[in-house]
């Protein structure tokens, strides 16, 4: 059983860079996108966190000093990690919506709204898979919508994969360079007061989509 101070210590991106480095990193990339647990878990603050603690990251794993090899190799750790579980959640959206489609409508569900997310994702699939990797929380559930809606597999997989090499290449790469650029001009390390940072992206993110949903 985790104690509280065990929970709150896996919503802290920083905790898995000390605990766990780029392997449990991945894991954690992976299940929020692939698995429905996952939703909670750190994902843009982390990818963030991940270019701010870079070199750190490949301690042991890249012995040159050089700093576009170790990034370049977080981003594709991560980005196939990102990939692989978008398409473990699709995979598991079509198997479990084989079943929705043979059941029968209910309290809680109607086939209705699986005829509605069929044409959004015809119409809007596409951009709505590349866009999600951005969103905390529609990140999870896109793809699993995607397999039981049953979206073209290759137009999936192409936006798929953009979406999580722009998502990761941006929020690594933002986390690296300014970090650097804050020590070099005011010598001020982002590393030493993470967690504001890392509030101030979770509000950034989260707000927007809390908003269009209140307003809905």
């Amino acid at each position: 059983m985790f104690s509280l101070l065990h929970f709150t210590d896996l919503l802290q991106p920083q905790w898995y860079v000390a605990n766990g480095g780029i392997l449990l990193i991945m894991f954690v990339v992976f299940a929020e996108t692939g698995l429905f647990a996952g939703f909670f878990l750190p994902g843009d603050s982390l990818l963030f966190v991940a270019g701010v603690f870079s070199n750190r990251l490949m301690e042991g794993v890249i012995p040159v000093e050089n700093e576009i090899l170790r990034l370049t190799l977080i981003i594709l750790c991560i980005s196939f990690s990102g990939v692989l579980g978008n398409i473990f959640g699709y995979w598991f959206g079509k198997k479990g919506g084989q079943r929705l489609y043979e059941g029968k409508d209910t309290l809680f569900f109607k086939h209705r709204h699986l005829n509605d997310a069929k044409k959004y994702y015809d119409k809007h699939g596409s951009l709505t898979i590349f866009v999600a990797r951005f969103i905390p929380f529609i990140r999870t559930f896109a793809p699993i919508v995607a397999g039981t809606v049953q979206m073209n597999y290759q137009r999936f997989m192409l936006f798929n994969i953009t979406g999580c090499l722009t998502w990761t290449i941006s929020m690594v790469l933002t986390g690296h360079y300014l970090n650097a650029f804050l020590i070099e001009k005011y010598n001020y390390d982002l590393s030493s007061n993470l967690g504001y940072i890392v509030l101030c992206i979770v509000l950034f993110t989260t707000i927007p989509f809390v908003y269009k949903m209140i307003n809905r």
